[in-house]
């Protein structure tokens, strides 16, 4: 009867878990914004803490994380844009070159399969009945390409997000030592002194990880930009500032920019100089990846590689590129918590 108890509590514990998953997965609207606006309020706790030593009034603090935030997001959007303009333009030609690509690919496979159908047939008798051939299924680029109407039809639900966003993350910022206060009463008595320490401590934590996450990043991105402006690559200060954000995406980041640029070589450059701005790439992040990462995070974090893909993986699957870049600060807090006394180590951001 014990081991029936035992499955039947694992089992309630089960299903409380998956719908609280599917409660997140279905509220991704509301729920995404307003986790993405804690992450920053607890990267942004710094300036908090900073204009509260200056003796000012929290909101004072609040208000300049939120300007802070808008202008950074509202000029890495100016920035971005001309590069999304021109990858439009380019979408056709790069279309071209990869259908002869796949067309060349495709020759090259049939031939095998021939050789293996002359083989099966010579070795045994044909199977009764007709065989057809599938016509393998033709798209253009066209099909893929968001209309007018998708884009109408998706700016409210934007526009609702991004005001869910500046909404929580002001409020987070000005009530944040309530907010904590209050989680910490969520303990035993004997225990809240010691959880409003650890979650201090891991917002300290999130926070210095980011930072210099965000060091590194832009280093990066300007070696990038650099590089590709040698080569002779047409908007390298552009490419720069892509590898820049998607570098905050462990793993899969590195690998959207890697396929970006097979693209963008393509479309640019004739023979084997297509290669030059991937393979430029690649060695880049990877020293970046093994070395200077490692170097200055090492010291301060330890996660299973494992559990950083995974929690990544399950981040990206629950609320898409949202999910991805608040999977890793969201597994840092939760592991600071859970052991205060332990110092977690991130993995390099590889490619």
């Amino acid at each position: 009867m014990d081991r029936l108890d035992r499955l039947a509590r694992y089992a309630v514990i089960f299903m409380g878990v998956f719908a609280l998953f599917a409660a997140l997965r279905i509220g991704e609207g509301i729920f995404a914004p307003l986790v993405l606006a804690m992450v920053a309020g607890v990267v942004l706790s710094p300036i908090s803490d900073l204009v509260a030593r200056w003796g000012m009034r929290p909101v004072v603090g609040a208000l300049l994380s939120l300007l802070l935030t808008l202008t950074i997001v509202g000029g890495l959007a100016a920035a971005a844009q001309p590069l999304v303009m021109r990858l439009f333009d380019k979408a056709p030609q790069i279309w071209s070159e990869l259908q002869t690509t796949v067309d060349i690919l495709h020759r090259f496979i049939s031939g095998f399969s021939q050789m293996s159908d002359g083989l099966r047939d010579a070795l045994s008798p044909p199977a009764a009945g007709a065989q057809g051939t599938a016509e393998p299924a033709e798209g253009g680029l066209e099909s893929a390409m968001p209309t007018m109407a998708d884009a109408l039809l998706f700016a409210p639900s934007f526009a609702g997000q991004i005001l869910i966003f500046i909404g929580a993350l002001f409020f987070f910022l000005l009530t944040r030592a309530d907010v904590y206060g209050w989680a910490s009463r969520l303990a035993e008595p004997s225990e809240r002194a010691d959880l409003a320490r650890r979650l201090h401590l891991a917002e300290t934590l999130v926070a210095r990880y980011f930072l210099t996450i965000t060091v590194i990043n832009l280093i990066e991105g300007l070696t990038v930009a650099g590089v590709l402006h040698l080569i002779g690559m047409p908007g390298a200060m552009l490419w720069g500032l892509a590898a820049f954000l998607l570098n905050y995406i462990l793993y899969i980041g590195p690998a959207m920019m890697t396929v970006s640029l097979l693209f963008g070589g393509i479309a640019v450059f004739d023979g084997w100089q297509a290669l030059l701005p991937v393979i430029a790439y690649i060695l880049i992040n990877g020293a970046e990846g093994q070395f200077i990462t490692p170097t200055l995070i090492g010291r301060h974090t330890a996660v299973n590689p494992l559990l950083v893909f995974l929690s990544l993986v399950f981040g990206m699957w629950l609320w898409g590129p949202i999910g991805g870049i608040v999977a890793i600060p969201l597994l840092l807090w939760v592991l600071q918590i859970n052991n205060s006394t332990r110092t977690a180590k991130l993995p390099a951001n590889e490619p």
